[in-house]
């Protein structure tokens, strides 16, 4: 019992050091694709990590009208909640630190926990532009949870009915690939809601088009207008790691593959190998996801997020939805 629980603390702070170097270096690497897209030279890898430091140097500024302990708490609830999220995801072909038959549904009620401390920081800071700020974030959480659980019902359920045990466990994905699971049908739907997650990810992160929540131009940075040092150096960070979330669930439900399981190596390289194959497809779904759309696109208004994601995107999700379904009856006939 004693070594089960040092493994698991040990585990769950190499996976945290793991996470925030992964949200810096994907940080780094997305200003400086960013700015190459864009025809600009960009800032070097290391800016990430040379701002956070900076910011941590700092001192904490709270406003005269901010509820102090609430302002304090909610950055580092958040970098844990996002942490924790983490915990639950197979990260380069390792098995994850804590898991149990629910896991993708523990996750997805996770992923709202980071955004929920943004929103409590927003309205404790006491600032008219947090505030906007603040309902802004839970109106664009409330859009989009509804497309995203779309995506984890049809594939638990495709794992249900093909008679995989637990089907809603992160572990169970990973060693039955959906992909293998659908004809042809079922391929098309399972590419529509590839599709859906991959938008999702953007507004999850609140970036561009769906970064209303801070809006620099219209709020002048919304909830976190107010932070600054180690409170904002902490918010940053958890944007990081939910970048890392985010990539890593998009990899552990649609790409869980090993490349040890492709490429003959001895066994001492084969977990090598595994990692480095997960962070090249981090890199890829967090280019996709983020960077490659907020160079596209110009902001959304916060009414056009609503009905991107309640309207066009939940349709688009349930047609993939219904794709997997006849799939497998028309199979069954």
């Amino acid at each position: 019992m004693l070594t089960d629980l040092i493994g698991t603390v040990a585990g769950a702070v190499l996976v945290a050091v793991f996470g925030i170097l992964v949200a810096v270096f994907l940080m780094g690497v997305d200003r400086i694709v960013t700015a190459r897209m864009q025809a600009r030279i960009g800032p070097p890898l290391s800016q990430p990590l040379t701002d956070i430091r900076k910011l941590f140097s700092k001192e904490n500024v709270v406003p005269a009208n901010a509820i102090p302990w609430l302002f304090n708490l909610a950055p580092v609830v958040a970098l844990a909640s996002a942490i924790t999220i983490l915990l639950y995801i197979p990260v380069g072909g390792f098995h994850p630190v804590l898991s149990g038959g629910g896991d993708l549904i523990l996750v997805m009620y996770l992923l709202t926990l980071p955004a929920l401390a943004l929103v409590a920081g927003g309205f404790s800071s006491g600032s008219p532009y947090a505030t906007v700020g603040a309902q802004r974030e839970m109106v664009t959480m409330i859009a989009y949870e509804f497309p995203l659980a779309v995506v984890i019902i049809a594939i638990a359920w495709k794992l249900a009915v093909s008679g995989i045990p637990l089907p809603f466990m992160l572990a169970s994905v990973q060693a039955n690939p959906v992909w293998g699971l659908v004809g042809p049908l079922g391929i098309i739907g399972v590419l529509i809601l590839f599709f859906v997650l991959l938008i999702v990810t953007p507004a999850e992160l609140s970036r561009i088009p769906f970064d209303t929540p801070e809006a620099e131009t219209e709020l002048a940075g919304g909830v976190l207008v107010e932070y600054s040092g180690k409170n904002l150096a902490l918010f940053t960070l958890t944007q990081g790691v939910k970048t890392v979330v985010m990539a890593s669930l998009v990899v552990a439900l649609f790409i869980p593959y090993r490349l040890s399981a492709l490429l003959p190596a001895p066994v001492i390289l084969q977990p090598v190998l595994d990692l480095l194959f997960y962070l090249v497809l981090v890199v890829l779904v967090a280019f996709v996801a983020v960077s490659l759309i907020r160079v596209s696109m110009a902001r959304f208004r916060i009414n056009q997020v609503v009905s991107v994601y309640w309207i066009y995107i939940s349709l688009i999700g349930i047609v993939g939805l219904l794709l997997v379904m006849a799939d497998h009856f028309l199979g069954v006939v």
